[in-house]
């Protein structure tokens, strides 16, 4: 009792911390540290991109919009009606069944394939490094939480609360875990699974 007393006093003497006053601001300018770190990554990976994955994601963003669909209606039914209607015969250059039309359809379905397949690998990769970076945060947060979970044992052992301290499901979770035994154990239940 005397134990538990002493930690209330310990907690009620906290020295000052500007978060009391004002916790709002400052978890939004926390937030806003990651948001522009983020920005920052993304931005620095855009600009390392050399002058043909420029054009590649110039010609892949507007293969992918509106406007290209809308041109392309326009231009096939201007070349069928060019090629069909009485009324343009003397100009006629592609007869049915447009021969020239799907040439040139093929050409550049094979041409836009390869753009956006050229920006999927490259976005592809991105994502790549990005879950690296997010696997490092994680194991890091593993080893922090195990070594918080470690004091907290500590402290709740020193102050006798021994239910705590001494509860199976917290020392497990307060032990070192090995990620090779994890990768390990995944495997195997995936060979398995199969």
């Amino acid at each position: 009792m005397a134990q538990q007393t002493e930690l209330s006093s310990h907690l009620h003497k906290r020295p000052y911390s500007p978060l009391q006053e004002h916790p709002t601001a400052l978890s939004h300018q926390h937030v806003q540290e990651h948001i522009d770190l983020i920005a920052r990554h993304e931005q620095e990976f855009s600009e390392k991109r050399t002058a043909a994955e420029r054009a590649g994601d110039v010609i892949a963003g507007f293969a992918g919009s509106m406007r290209f669909v809308v041109l392309h209606l326009v231009f096939f039914a201007g070349w069928i009606l060019c090629n069909t209607l009485q009324r343009f015969q003397q100009w006629r250059f592609d007869p049915y069944p447009f021969a020239m039309l799907d040439t040139i359809v093929a050409l550049e379905a094979i041409l836009l394939a390869s753009f956006i397949l050229m920006r999927q690998q490259r976005m592809g990769r991105r994502s790549d490094e990005r879950e690296h970076l997010m696997l490092q945060v994680l194991l890091l947060t593993e080893k922090e939480t195990t070594a918080l979970l470690q004091i907290n044992r500590e402290m709740a052992e020193k102050f006798g609360m021994y239910g705590v301290a001494r509860d199976v499901d917290v020392a497990a979770l307060s032990q070192e875990t090995s990620i090779e035994q994890v990768a390990e154990n995944i495997r195997e239940n995936l060979t398995e699974e199969q």
